[in-house]
Order: structure tokens, then sequence, then C-alpha cells
């Protein structure tokens, strides 16, 4: 329902895009541009083996995220998108089971639509690797599980920048990447696979300089 509320603002935004643009809403001569986010995270939540026995699972909630952009040419540029380590609640069997941290940055290609006006959606493909911390917190199972290190996945990516001026805007985002991880018993052997595919909706600020 959040993502379809993203979609629908898109198009609201499209609408206020005029048909006759302004050079300064899209072209500037620094290459650069940024934007702070609130990103919605919902995680997927695929489980296999006990893991989906005991129906582990990642809580959604709410991030902030920054990233800077760097325009090669007017429509190709490169995303890196940031935050800093999360907290991300887990639950087993319906209850609390623990709390991990997760780095999630990405790198992402995108393609910019610039003739349109203020209204410049773009597209986005890339990387994501996320680095998972205190691993072995997880107190409702007496802290006998951890999860892997890390996870690499790739992440795809549709948004639009509305501009108001040269420099500044609103965005309207939506990323989709994959992530896993394996739930291993500290006593050996494998416990399943978290696989964790979030989409991620978001909202932001964009100055461009």
């Amino acid at each position: 329902m959040r993502i379809k509320t993203l979609v629908a603002a898109m198009a609201v935004l499209a609408t206020l895009a005029p048909i006759t643009s302004k050079a300064q809403s899209t072209e500037n001569d620094n290459p650069w541009m940024v934007r702070l986010r609130a990103v919605d995270l919902l995680w997927n939540n695929s489980q296999s083996g006990v893991a989906q026995t005991l129906n582990v699972n990642a809580r959604n909630q709410v991030i902030p995220e920054f990233d800077a952009t760097y325009f090669f040419t007017k429509n190709i540029a490169t995303e890196l998108v940031l935050s800093y380590p999360q907290q991300v609640n887990i639950t087993a069997g319906g209850g609390q089971a623990g709390k991990i941290s997760a780095l999630p940055p990405s790198l992402l290609l995108q393609y910019h639509f610039t003739e349109i006006g203020s209204f410049v959606p773009y597209v986005g493909a890339g990387i994501n690797y996320t680095i998972f911390g205190n691993r072995q917190n997880f107190p409702a199972l007496e802290n006998s599980v951890t999860v892997d290190q890390s996870s690499f996945g790739v992440v795809g990516q549709i948004g639009a920048d509305y501009f108001f001026d040269k420099n500044w805007g609103v965005n309207l985002d939506v990323k989709y990447a994959t992530m896993a991880t394996n739930i291993d018993n500290l006593g050996g052997g494998n416990l399943g696979k978290l696989t964790l595919n979030p989409w991620m909706p978001a909202v932001g600020v964009t100055y461009k300089f």
C-alpha cells in the first residue's frame, strides 16, 4: 500500500512539470547532487529450514538515508546510497528474539530523463553490500545463534525529482534489493536462511550544486 501511494505521488509530480522547461531546472555546470531521504524498509522475510519453523522475521522500520550523485553527463549518473548502522529488530515465534545492526550501502548507475522540465524521473541499477553487526545478540534464544557477517546483492531503483529552482527539489524513490543471511547455531549446524529482500520506498529533499 505504501509503495502504491509513492507511485501515485510520482504521477502527481509529473502533472506539475511545465511543458516548456526552464534550462536552469535541470542544467547546471556542477556535476554533484545530494539527497536526504526517509526510507520505509519493508522486508520480504522469506525463510527456510528451522528459521521457517521458528518464523524468524526482521521487523519493518523507517530509517534515514543520505545519497551523493555524480553526473557524467546530464543524463547518466552514479549514486552512492549511505546510512549509519541501523538496529534491526528480529522476531521468532511472534516475540522479540533480539537485535542486530545492518549497514547497507549501495552503488547504482542511473539514467535521468531530463527533457521533461522540472520533473526529472530516473531509473537505476547496481549493487548492495550489507554488513551485519551484533550478530549474536539474540537473548530470547540464549545468544546461541549467529548470522552472516555480510550480504552481497543487486539493487534496482525507480524515482523522480521535482525541482522548484536550479538547486532545490523534492524526491520520491523506490528501491528493491536482494539481501539474505544464514542463521547458524554456535554449537555447529545451519538453522536455515532468512531472505530479507527489502522494498524501500522513500521521500526526501534534493539539492543540486
